[in-house]
């Protein structure tokens, strides 16, 4: 989905990561094509500068337009699959859809709100259930970008739904920044209870302002840590990574295996909401978290631009 508050950018439909994402980058660059087939005299100094000053604003008026992207974790139901959860409260699982909810109402707000932002929504949708033909432990799957993927727990789903969705916006807008959003660990809720949702992030900018927003908002976030170390957790003698890391830290290694959908130079976060999606019990309900955070988080990022 995308809402196009700012600009008309456009989509990379052949998946050239090298093409301008702006319209207006691309008239620049077929005229420049054109001009460079016309018998021209030698040029000035002044139009050489002017010509080179042109092409850096269209270089930086394709940054400035480049959307941010939000990316949902949207298991319909999630029974574990073959690893299959203990019964008590699956009927909760229903909830596992709550980071594609909060993108979807996040783009319903800003509809609403008509923010002066460029902003895609992607929805990573699926049902984790057991069947003749469900993925089994032992399995090796192969992702979009190619790395293959050992299955050790059919449970950490979500995360194999996240990675294709992310190298896929990856290919087709060149994001400004990814925030993906996914109630993703059970190690989360352990770490941090349901006050707080867990931010992982390879750019110090967005995280800043991610938690300025949180601030400001009162949808609060805590900065996790995800070093290189963890990276070995998730290390697979017979893949290019396994899809679980293991008892400890699953909060992190689970962060740390999207991160390695994540290209070099681009701008991610990662929000892990299963202790916030939602409440348990006899008043269970969503809470429509992290949509205030988003919300938020757009329009100061409209209000810099």
């Amino acid at each position: 989905m995308e809402y196009r508050g700012k600009s008309n950018f456009s989509v990379n439909t052949d998946g050239d990561t090298n093409k301008t994402i702006t319209n207006s980058a691309k008239v620049a660059g077929g005229l420049k094509a054109l001009a460079d087939k016309l018998p021209t005299k030698a040029a000035s100094k002044k139009a050489a500068k002017n010509a080179e000053q042109n092409s850096e604003d269209n270089v930086q008026s394709a940054h400035d337009d480049a959307p941010i992207v939000l990316v949902g974790k949207g298991v319909t139901f999630d029974s574990g699959g073959i690893s299959i959860k203990p019964g008590a409260a699956m009927d909760e699982m229903k909830f596992d859809m709550g980071g594609s909810a909060a993108v979807l109402g996040t783009l319903k707000a800003l509809c609403e709100a008509r923010l002066p932002i460029n902003v895609v929504g992607a929805l990573a949708c699926a049902e984790n259930m057991p069947s003749g033909e469900a993925t089994r432990p032992g399995d090796i799957i192969k992702a979009m970008n190619g790395k293959s993927v050992e299955i050790l727990n059919t449970d950490a789903e979500g995360r194999l739904v996240l990675c294709d969705t992310l190298c896929y916006v990856q290919k087709y807008y060149q994001p400004k920044a990814i925030i993906d959003v996914a109630t993703l660990t059970g190690a989360c809720v352990v770490a941090l209870g349901h006050v707080r949702s867990a931010v992982f992030s390879n750019d110090e900018d967005v995280l800043f302002d991610l938690e300025n927003a949180s601030n400001l908002s009162g949808d609060l976030i805590w900065h996790m840590p995800m070093d290189d170390e963890y990276q070995t957790q998730i290390d697979s003698p017979i893949a290019d990574i396994q899809n679980i890391g293991g008892k400890g830290a699953g909060a992190v290694t689970a962060a740390c295996f999207l991160s390695r959908f994540i290209e070099e130079g681009q701008a991610w976060a990662h929000l892990d909401i299963a202790g916030t999606a939602w409440i348990s019990g006899q008043d269970k309900a969503a809470t429509g978290r992290p949509v205030p955070l988003f919300m938020q988080y757009l329009k100061n990022s409209a209000n810099m631009a």
